[in-house]
């Protein structure tokens, strides 16, 4: 029952209301996993609890650790034959001395291993893209969009991050290697540089005095132009202007290599902070040259469906879902509708269902900058098992005097491809147990006890300590669950999961036909609690 079983999906159809004037928020067709995914990480995602106040960390901050690994991980770009580029190829980097640094690992393990973030078309160089935009934007700097869809390599790219000891040459090189001109390099660095610091243990030669633990580039903790102005009023502290070691003055050679004039520029803080949201940008979205990314989010979008949820039960199919409106209304009203698979049950009009329970979103850090509202509705519909559910759609009522909104993914519904096989919400449990919890998976299949089911799990969290942090992803055969006995028309099959499972595939063979579905989201499943323990 459902290809719409694929992740949170959404379609802007009409504006809306923001803050006093009409605010057209963004659209897409359903469903595109990957964009919706990318949305909810960006607006709803967890990752921001660690950008949020540009937090400290080993005398640094956190959003200056994101945004260096960014950017060393991008640096194996060749605009001259599309390879490299911002791919996770520094997993398997960090034994370069360009690579030095406790902040690469920690950000790679805030990336793959502190939260449930990671999905099959949703990997680690996503993440970091993700977090350098939440760090600038933590640290008060520009709200940078963002864009999804890279591919994680699965080896080491070249050696090509520009270091302190280079000439001004071999830096110009390397950035117009990565895609930048020599102006645009100046302004990168300063950009790069408006966080963070070098530490002594890492770099020697840079930071010389072994009781000086870490040398920041400027005098403030914020994404500030402040490096710019103490280095053209000569009052900089910045180790790689005005360290004791002239090799290493790598800034100084960079910022004056044009008489200063980017720098002078750069002076304007609107200015500064509209060149850096560009070239930090256009540094994420540097990719290989045959990955395609997602259009650049900067608003969300105005509704968003999340995945249906079917069970069978007592001869009745249920089936729930949520739809995220945009702007708070306590008198709106929305009435979701639904067409049956033969046309013989529901009237023309559709079956309906009002939505059953409302509650606020809790946007995140960028949502909370951008003065975001929105209200999740929730539904849950009764449907007649023989004649199913082949689309459903929306009627949004603000009650307001303004006309009712169909949303109707641009006239051709939101489609249920197959209703043959599906994850049963009511029937799966998560079972807590004296040792290790786990959920019991439930798949009802519409035939008999001769289909077979077969699943692709994918676990975001490795199982290794140290990177790279690959995600875990298990093939499993089902079996025949006998606690759950066949019923109209149903065969239920089981397998126990790890409960930090986020995605699956299912693979069903029924009457000789297979049926798939691909990147089935738990995240957002409401399974029952069993306590065995």
């Amino acid at each position: 029952m459902l290809h719409s079983f694929r992740v949170f999906n959404a379609l802007a159809l009409t504006a809306l209301a923001l803050a006093g004037h009409v605010h057209s928020f963004p659209t897409f067709q359903w469903p595109n996993v990957l964009l919706a995914y990318a949305e909810k990480q960006l607006y709803q995602g967890p990752l921001d609890i660690l950008a949020q106040n540009c937090p400290v960390r080993i005398n640094t901050t956190i959003p200056a650790q994101w945004l260096r690994i960014a950017y060393h991980d991008m640096s194996t770009h060749n605009v001259d034959d599309g390879t490299g580029g911002l791919d996770a190829s520094i997993q398997y980097e960090l034994d370069r001395s360009q690579n030095v640094g406790e902040g690469m690992v920690d950000s790679l393990t805030d990336f793959g291993k502190s939260f449930n973030i990671r999905a099959p078309f949703f990997g680690m160089a996503d993440l970091m893209a993700l977090g350098a935009i939440l760090g600038v934007a933590g640290c008060g700097g520009p709200l940078i969009p963002f864009s999804a869809g890279r591919i994680d390599a699965t080896e080491a790219g070249p050696a090509t991050v520009p270091e302190p000891q280079q000439d001004l040459a071999s830096h110009t090189e390397s950035f117009r290697r990565q895609g930048f001109t020599p102006t645009e390099m100046i302004a990168l660095v300063a950009c790069g540089h408006t966080l963070g610091g070098v530490r002594q243990v890492d770099f020697p030669l840079v930071v010389t005095d072994p009781e000086d633990y870490v040398q920041t580039f400027d005098t403030t903790v914020n994404f500030d132009n402040a490096v710019v102005s103490e280095y053209l009023q000569n009052t900089t502290q910045n180790v790689l202007v005005v360290g004791p070691n002239v090799t290493t003055r790598s800034d100084f050679r960079i910022f004056s290599s044009d008489g200063n004039v980017t720098m002078q520029s750069l002076l304007s803080s609107d200015t500064f902070n509209e060149t850096c949201g560009t070239l930090i940008e256009r540094m994420l979205n540097t990719v290989p040259s045959s990955v395609n990314l997602t259009q650049p989010i900067s608003e969300p979008f105005d509704y968003v469906v999340s995945q249906p949820l079917f069970s069978y039960r007592d001869g009745n199919m249920s089936m729930i879902t949520e739809l995220r409106v945009m702007n708070e209304n306590p008198s709106r009203t929305i009435t979701m509708f639904w067409a049956d698979r033969q046309g013989s049950t529901c009237p023309s009009t559709g079956c309906t269902v009002p939505s059953k329970a409302t509650e606020e979103v809790i946007f995140g850090l960028i949502g909370n900058i951008q003065g975001l509202s929105a209200n999740m509705y929730l539904f849950n519909a009764t449907i007649n098992p023989t004649t199913s559910i082949s689309k459903f759609w929306f009627e949004v009522n603000e009650n307001d005097g303004s006309d009712v909104i169909v949303v109707d993914n641009g006239g051709s519904g939101f489609a249920i491809e197959q209703d043959s096989v599906f994850v049963d919400n009511s029937r799966s449990e998560v079972v807590l147990t004296s040792t290790v919890d786990f959920t019991k998976l439930v798949i009802a299949v519409r035939g008999d006890a001769s289909s077979t089911v077969s699943i692709t799990t994918f676990n975001p969290f490795a199982n290794s300590s140290s990177p790279p942090y690959l995600p875990v992803i298990l093939a499993a055969d089902l079996q025949l669950d006998e606690s759950n006995p066949s019923e109209g028309g149903f065969t239920f099959f089981t397998t126990n999961i790890s409960n930090s499972v986020n995605f699956l595939d299912i693979t069903a063979i029924v009457n000789s036909t297979t049926i798939g579905q691909e990147n089935v989201d738990l995240t957002v499943a409401s399974f029952p609690e069993v306590d065995i323990s």
